[in-house]
């Protein structure tokens, strides 16, 4: 292991665990040792770290990381690297990056797999780029990798104004396609058009698939699920000949009652259900690989950024759960760890 020159080496950190995960869990700072690369990963001491459902859900005890990582919260990071592994690339030491963790995101120090690194651009700050990687990666991987959109098709987007929503949006409207949302509120959809969504539908008010399958003759080539429940019937409403409908969440509960498959076949279409977290290490590098070929430029001149609805101090942790959780906020909330 190499280790900076510029950091005063420490054998303990603070990190964010939950009290007796369940409906009731609390959140506390308490001390760990600070964990130490093999040879393909990274140290990077923690600026800031992203929030997402899923620390919701292993907080409340039905969600837990994959055997062998981390109990601690946190599925991204951005910091500075401050050790490499003997296999690694040197020259990612005092590098600002940013990236995924399979936990352990909520601390002072966490682990990276060197081949998952994004360098962070110089216009993004520590808290943009904590927020990015996940639902950068996810949004990437469901309307290209999984969704196969391409230059003049369409999508549909669930909970636009979520961070996956608001990726999503940017994504598809770089490579030339056509972006249609659902979102709860009034302000929400004007976010949403002002990213880039042609038309954005406040599913309390009206059916979207009835609105949508009137603008939309064709349907939609990717539709991004969050909900599943109640939705996949609606979403076999608006979907295209040959369409996929990429099921990334149970938001609205994991049963689906009385689907009526006729339209699928009508349609050709397809249900496909994906996660991120339990991926290969291999899948996951390739995906950064991926993601950073075809859209890093647009990172870096401003075409794309992360859209930020809340940045708290990380002791205030549980203030973001409760916000992430009643569907407060337009884009992503982040934890700051080291002050700007």
């Amino acid at each position: 292991m190499i280790i900076s020159k510029h950091w005063s080496q420490s054998t303990t950190m603070a990190v964010v665990m939950v009290d007796e995960p369940g409906a009731h869990s609390q959140l506390r700072i308490t001390e760990q040792a600070v964990p130490v690369p093999n040879p393909h990963q990274v140290l990077v001491r923690v600026h800031a770290a992203g929030v997402n459902r899923a620390d919701l859900a292993q907080r409340a005890g039905i969600y837990p990381p994959p055997p062998g990582e981390s109990e601690v919260l946190g599925l991204e990071v951005a910091g500075t690297v401050v050790a490499v592994g003997a296999e690694c690339n040197m020259a990612w030491l005092d590098q600002a990056v940013f990236g995924l963790v399979p936990g352990g995101g909520y601390a002072e120090f966490a682990l990276i797999e060197a081949d998952q690194l994004f360098s962070k651009p110089e216009n993004w700050s520590f808290e943009q780029a904590a927020g990015a990687a996940e639902v950068f990666l996810t949004a990437y991987q469901a309307l290209f990798t999984i969704g196969g959109l391409k230059a003049g098709g369409s999508a549909l987007v669930h909970a636009g104004a979520s961070g996956v929503g608001t990726a999503a949006i940017q994504l598809a409207k770089v490579v030339g396609a056509t972006v249609a949302v659902t979102v709860g509120s009034a302000d929400k959809a004007e976010a949403c058009l002002a990213l880039g969504a042609a038309f954005a539908v406040q599913y309390k008010t009206v059916d979207f698939a009835d609105v949508l399958s009137q603008v939309f003759l064709q349907g939609f080539n990717v539709v991004i699920d969050p909900v599943a429940a109640d939705y996949l019937q609606k979403d076999l409403q608006v979907l295209a000949l040959d369409g996929k409908i990429v099921v990334l969440a149970m938001m609205g509960g994991r049963k689906v009652a009385a689907l009526d498959m006729a339209p699928m076949f009508k349609k050709r279409g397809q249900i496909i259900c994906s996660t991120l977290r339990n991926r290969s290490n291999s899948y996951k590098a390739e995906l950064v690989a991926q993601l950073t070929k075809d859209f890093y430029s647009a990172f870096t001149n401003g075409q794309i950024s992360p859209v930020l609805g809340l940045v708290v101090p990380w002791q205030q942790a549980a203030v973001a759960h409760q916000q992430l959780a009643t569907n407060q906020l337009v884009g992503k909330a982040v934890l700051q760890i080291i002050a700007s």
